[in-house]
């Protein structure tokens, strides 16, 4: 069975395009408490699994013992656009650990957020490893490392006692095994592993309420979680998807996205997780996704759904500032 067209994009009276996608809700004990499409179909959540990659450095200990606070915290959780704000914090949290730039195994790339790159391309020859979305992570894992007296060389590597740790905590949390088969290299360069989206749903579930988990990797779950919903900055940059959504509701809403149209999010007070993805991999139909599903969650507060439902909604204008369509989520999502 074909999974539902959940977002349209019109241009005039007409529907242009088309996204299908699934996305599903789930509670801390693992009920599905709302769902459109195949929710067992295993997807790779790409960056937005970034909170569970952040666990091991603080229930290492690495956060406690290189003082890291909010900003380093959501900086771990991290897809920034690459400003200097973003880089120079991944800078100094290698720097607590004894280490710089060159330990990064990310990669570099210029911003993908047009005004940030206009800027680089301004003042850089060219990016460093610092300016990777994924830099934040990445120190993150490096940290974790030194603190555990592991050398970090190779840290991406599939069979280095960091990615082993990480693979065992998404194992845990989103109940399903991970290994080789279900492997693939992210975009900066780690593992990245395929899970049904109900699993992944769950484990974020898991992380907002403490459900089905020790008391250390509850404490450690809740930390991050707010460390990003006070620092949203950090989890992504300006007028970003991630940054909008958390900023509507402080405190209040936890999200995070991943390539090729991933999405999570949490409401902590509702013990609820989000997971999707829109299955062509686009990320205007994944931001209209997750904005409708986390409105019909807020019902009882009509302002706070309405704005939600406004980012679900996207007026689109052509150069000359004429509206030309609209990006809006079907009748599933309402």
């Amino acid at each position: 069975m074909a999974n539902p067209v959940l977002v349209e994009v019109t241009r005039g009276n007409l529907v242009e395009s088309r996204h299908r996608g699934v996305v599903v809700v789930v509670d801390g004990g693992g009920r599905v408490v709302f769902s459109q499409g195949d929710v067992e179909t295993p997807v790779f959540p790409r960056s937005a699994c970034k909170a569970m990659q952040a666990l091991p450095l603080v229930e290492g200990g690495a956060a406690d013992a290189y003082g890291f606070g909010d900003k380093e915290l959501a900086l771990s959780c991290a897809s920034h656009d690459g400003t200097e704000a973003h880089a120079a914090l991944a800078a100094a949290m290698l720097a607590a650990a004894g280490r710089d730039v060159d330990t990064l195994e990310c990669g570099a790339h210029w911003s993908f957020a047009q005004g940030v790159l206009i800027d680089q391309a301004r003042r850089l020859e060219r990016p460093s490893a610092l300016h990777n979305n994924c830099s934040g992570k990445h120190a993150g894992f490096v940290c974790t490392a030194c603190h555990a007296g592991e050398d970090p060389t190779g840290y991406i590597g599939y069979d280095h006692p960091i990615q082993r740790e990480i693979r065992a905590v998404m194992s845990e949390l989103t109940g399903t095994t991970l290994g080789q088969d279900v492997c693939g290299i992210d975009g900066c360069a780690i593992p990245t592993y395929a899970v049904p989206l109900k699993g992944l749903a769950h484990g974020f579930a898991k992380m907002a309420t403490g459900e089905g988990i020790s008391p250390g990797r509850a404490r450690a779950s809740r930390r991050l979680m707010e460390a990003c919903m006070a620092e949203p900055f950090y989890v992504a940059g300006h007028n970003r998807a991630c940054t909008r959504l958390m900023s509507l509701a402080p405190g209040r809403i936890f999200a995070k996205t991943g390539a090729e149209g991933v999405f999570c999010a949490t409401i902590p007070e509702q013990g609820l997780a989000i997971a999707l993805k829109c299955e062509d991999g686009t990320t205007r139909a994944a931001e209209a996704m997750v904005a409708a599903t986390l409105a019909r969650f807020f019902a009882d507060e009509p302002e706070l759904a309405e704005a939600l439902q406004s980012e679900a909604t996207q007026t689109m204008k052509n150069w000359n500032g004429m509206t030309v369509g609209t990006v809006r989520v079907t009748e599933a999502l309402l």
